[in-house]
């Protein structure tokens, strides 16, 4: 690409970027925190509260937001406006690299530089259109993606930590919340998950990883704790059937915690974008 040509992509993915009220950002310290999970159940509790949503997932080695949305079998195509993001549901859009990939299994095997470069085309490329939110799902860490995501949307509206009581994820949800910080992109809070599980035996709640982690992180670093999310098998079985929780079980009691920390970030980002 000449430099006339990243002129003109610089130029457009502004443009794109413009049409987007609300970017969120979602990352966290280490993998299987259920980041991905939180994430799919936030975009799609924000459509169903009637806004204009598009979720994009910028993991590159591991996108499975097509998969916990049911449409793994869509490919991404070319319009006059650009590439058009795959449409999930009323008011909902992604794009994934996966849409892009032949074989599921194949692994991509990429450095940096190649990243950076698929992340800004789908910022720039993609005709996402007018849109009250944007969530982006990273990977774990502080690499390339979201460090990428960073760079290209100077205007990020927040970002938003999700851990595990456990120890070893409250260490690295830490250094999330700092790169947030680093980065002088707004943080939203930290969202601890896999909280409890409720037995449906006995009806106790047993703290299978512990309990309070993320909320002492918070404190510590005084960012805003945004809700205990607790083990919902229902949530694993639907998600591999590529049915949002909110979307299949919005009566119960784990629905209304997301919910409720969908209504903290909806008024952290509009009082404050």
């Amino acid at each position: 690409m000449n430099e006339q040509e990243r002129k003109e992509q610089d130029k457009r993915l502004k443009e794109r970027i413009s049409r987007i009220k609300y970017k969120v950002i979602v990352i966290s310290g280490k993998g299987g925190v259920g980041k991905t999970t939180v994430a799919v159940n936030l975009a799609c509790g924000l459509a169903k509260k009637n806004k204009r949503v598009g979720i994009l997932d910028v993991d590159i080695h591991g996108p499975n937001i097509a998969k916990m949305l049911g449409i793994e079998d869509k490919k991404l195509t070319g319009g006059e406006l650009g590439i058009e993001p795959i449409k999930v549901s009323t008011g909902l859009k992604a794009v994934s690299l996966s849409f892009l990939l032949e074989n599921k299994d194949r692994p991509v095997i990429w450095r940096g530089p190649l990243k950076m470069i698929t992340i800004k085309q789908f910022l720039s490329d993609v005709n996402w259109g007018d849109l009250d939110y944007l969530i982006i799902d990273s990977p774990p860490g502080t690499g390339d993606e979201p460090l990428s995501v960073c760079q290209l949307i100077p205007d990020l509206n927040a970002a938003i930590v999700v851990t595990t009581p456990q120890d070893v994820a409250i260490l690295d949800s830490r250094k999330s919340i700092l790169f947030a910080k680093e980065l002088k992109v707004p943080f939203i809070g930290v969202i601890e998950n896999m909280s409890g599980f409720i037995c449906p035996y006995c009806k106790k709640e047993i703290n299978l990883f512990g309990i309070g982690g993320g909320e002492k992180s918070a404190k510590d670093f005084n960012v805003p704790f945004l809700g205990r999310i607790p083990i919902e098998t229902e949530m694993v079985k639907l998600g591999d059937m590529g049915q949002p929780f909110v979307n299949f079980r919005d009566k119960t009691q784990t629905a209304k915690i997301i919910d409720d920390i969908s209504n903290k970030i909806t008024n952290f980002v509009e009082n404050n974008g």
